[in-house]
């Protein structure tokens, strides 16, 4: 066989084998790519993203996108020719399997906690835009989840408002621990609360709850996991803050999960409530978490959110301070970021883009 047709029949052949390995060779990692985009002063499936009732709203324009991520399942295996070419593509990110399921955690784990983010942004993103309006927020303390096997499962159950602990009125999260480490463990602390049932039918007649009831749980000792170091006294709950709006605000939002929305829903609410039109008609998308107090926090997967604002037609992209460095280094073209603090700074920064006056306007490449 002459040499020149031996090399090609050795080189196909190991390009043959290469491609064989490529296919069946399995790697450790996951694929993150552009998810949808949903305005949230539009529909999405048929519905209102956001319904407000019982309070005057106005009449809005343009779009306030927020923006998502897809990611391969929990159960999927990249072979090594998926992660090469994920790795080459500039529309998807390759990142280690344990990044997105640390834990061995499952893809029903993490769809629950997920959904419990999302649920929680939902009630920041309110709390957040009604604050920024200067309009009332009611907060109580209550049961967010009792510990199964705990003294408290059967005494207390989530969505007990929390009134005081041993007579001392709460009212932060953080009081009742302290209130119930005082003790130590097996003595008897006294909890005042408003039965969930009770809190939520008050809340629904716009009402605030009448009467109370007194419930007394026997402590026991911390986990060696969790006491650190001492004998403390738990009773196995953990408390949360609940919020009464003053009107309804409701969000409908299927097949999304995480706490990344909170920025856009919160404008989304501002716009509806306020005369003028808070985009100007522009195309503006973005992310970032959201706490009651307004502060917009760093989420994952900026860049893919990036492509796909981008890509959906926004101009203009809402950037948390903290994304704001990786955000930078690769800008989709026709897009420009715009560096948030606060909700405030979200605001003001849609006043100056819907009246067209774009220079001066924070950006990622400055501090």
């Amino acid at each position: 066989m002459p040499r020149r047709t031996a090399t090609m029949l050795a080189s196909t052949l190991i390009l043959i084998a290469l491609f064989c390995a490529g296919l069946l060779i399995k790697v450790p990692y996951s694929e993150m790519s552009p998810g949808p985009t949903v305005n949230t002063l539009g529909e999405a499936r048929g519905e209102p993203v956001l319904r407000i009732a019982g309070r005057k709203t106005y009449p809005t324009s343009g779009h306030l996108n927020m923006t998502t991520v897809r990611v391969t399942g929990a159960d999927y295996r990249m072979n090594l020719g998926q992660a090469v070419w994920g790795w080459l593509a500039h529309d998807s990110v390759v990142v280690p399997h344990d990044t997105l399921y640390p834990d061995g955690k499952t893809e029903e784990q993490s769809t629950q906690e997920n959904a419990e983010e999302f649920s929680q942004s939902q009630e920041s993103a309110k709390v957040a835009a009604l604050k920024e309006l200067n309009i009332p927020v009611a907060t109580q303390v209550v049961v967010s989840t009792v510990v199964k096997e705990s003294p408290a499962e059967g005494k207390l159950h989530a969505g007990d408002v929390i009134k005081a602990v041993d007579g001392t009125a709460v009212e932060e999260p953080g009081d009742v621990a302290e209130l119930v480490t005082k003790h130590q463990p097996g003595e008897d602390v006294t909890f005042t609360i408003v039965p969930a049932k009770e809190a939520a039918a008050a809340e629904k007649a716009g009402r605030a709850p009448e009467g109370s009831r007194k419930i007394t749980i026997t402590t026991e000792k911390a986990p060696a996991a969790e006491k650190g170091g001492k004998d403390r006294a738990i009773v196995g709950i953990r408390a949360g803050t609940d919020h009464t709006f003053p009107f309804e605000i409701d969000i409908k939002l299927a097949d999304v999960g995480g706490p990344s929305a909170g920025l856009m829903f919160s404008l989304g609410i501002i716009d509806k409530l306020t005369p003028g039109d808070l985009t100007g008609g522009k195309f503006v998308a973005g992310t970032g978490t959201i706490d009651d107090a307004g502060k917009v926090g760093p989420i994952g997967g900026i860049t893919m959110k990036l492509v796909g604002a981008r890509d959906a037609g926004a101009r203009y992209f809402l950037t948390p301070d903290e994304n704001c460095a990786a955000a930078a280094a690769d800008i989709p073209d026709g897009l420009t970021l715009v560096r948030v603090k606060s909700l405030d700074d979200a605001r003001k920064s849609l006043e100056r883009i819907s009246a067209g006056k774009t220079d001066g306007l924070p950006s990622c490449s400055t501090s």
